[in-house]
């Protein structure tokens, strides 16, 4: 069992995790897609200023990317999650397996402000989706499970196959929409490099594409631009660092991938109205904190002159 979520590529598909503690808000970075589902406790999803509860027997989606998440054990007993992990390819595989052998047609029509736009999603479990993570957890216990990469491809195919088959959801939404990146690592790529020391331009020829095609295609998928989403993201990891640790804003601001202290401070004042010494002493609890519109639009005009 593991206690911490960890995306190397040596991961196995299906993980159990099991914390004992409360630890915090944490940063954790996926280079694969995962399904997940609370056994016991209470998980927090943070995504910009708004705060995700998942309980007991809600099954959730993360996709690639940082994700910052709060477990929280139950009534002294530990915090319990299992993960499904896969990738675009693992995804396309197993659904071209489905339809070929067992005649699966798919269809997708979904589509609402809760899952379009967001990386993760979550809802309670439907009863065969309860009762297959239950049974999960019981193969979990068998430590020959764990070296039997035949019997992980085979409770994969019956996960993708549960969802794939249910009624339109955002579940479902969420995991059919991640067949198209099995032909473009574009948001992979963009997300691998938040915090890199790194221009746009680079990470377009990074993805295949000319400095304007990129352009178009991320305001696509993202509905702004390179300069403004990297600036937004690198902003919400500094605020979260600020609340949950006691770094030095130079080092915060220098972590966050800002070019030097002063930018550092200028740029969240203008997103957030206040410093990063003001927000964390009156922010070190999971409070909320909307932006306004002036600061809103302070970014957008500071968003032009930085290089990413």
């Amino acid at each position: 069992m593991k206690n911490s979520l960890n995306s190397s590529a040596q991961q196995p598909m299906i993980v159990k995790y099991v914390e004992a503690l409360h630890n915090g808000i944490q940063s954790q970075a996926l280079s694969r897609y995962a399904i997940g589902y609370i056994l016991r406790g209470t998980k927090y999803i943070y995504e910009g200023d708004k705060r995700q509860t998942l309980t007991r027997g809600d099954v959730f989606y993360l996709g690639i990317g940082h994700h910052y998440i709060e477990n929280f054990p139950e009534n002294g007993q530990p915090f319990e999650q299992v993960l499904f992990y896969y990738t675009p390819a693992d995804l396309q595989r197993i659904l071209m397996h489905l339809n070929i052998t067992y005649g699966l047609n798919i269809s997708n029509e979904h589509s609402c402000e809760n899952c379009r736009n967001r990386s993760h999603v979550s809802m309670p479990a439907w009863n065969s989706i309860r009762n297959f993570f239950v049974n999960t957890n019981n193969y979990l216990r068998d430590e020959d499970f764990h070296r039997d990469e035949t019997a992980e491809n085979i409770k994969m195919t019956e996960l993708i196959y549960l969802i794939a088959s249910h009624e339109d959801c955002c579940i479902k939404s969420k995991l059919l929409g991640n067949v198209d990146a099995a032909r473009d690592n574009l948001q992979q790529i963009v997300y691998s490099n938040i915090f890199s020391d790194i221009s746009v331009e680079e990470i377009a020829k990074r993805c295949n594409r000319s400095l304007t095609s990129f352009k178009k295609e991320f305001f696509r998928i993202y509905g702004t631009s390179p300069h403004q989403w990297l600036i937004r993201q690198r902003l919400i990891h500094a605020r979260l660092l600020l609340i949950s640790t006691d770094k030095a804003i130079a080092e915060i601001g220098t972590a966050c991938a800002f070019p030097n202290t002063s930018h550092f401070i200028k740029l969240f004042r203008k997103q957030y109205g206040m410093t990063p010494a003001t927000y964390r002493n009156r922010h070190r609890g999971p409070e909320e904190l909307q932006p306004t519109p002036q600061a809103e639009a302070a970014v957008r005009e500071t968003a032009v002159s930085v290089t990413a």
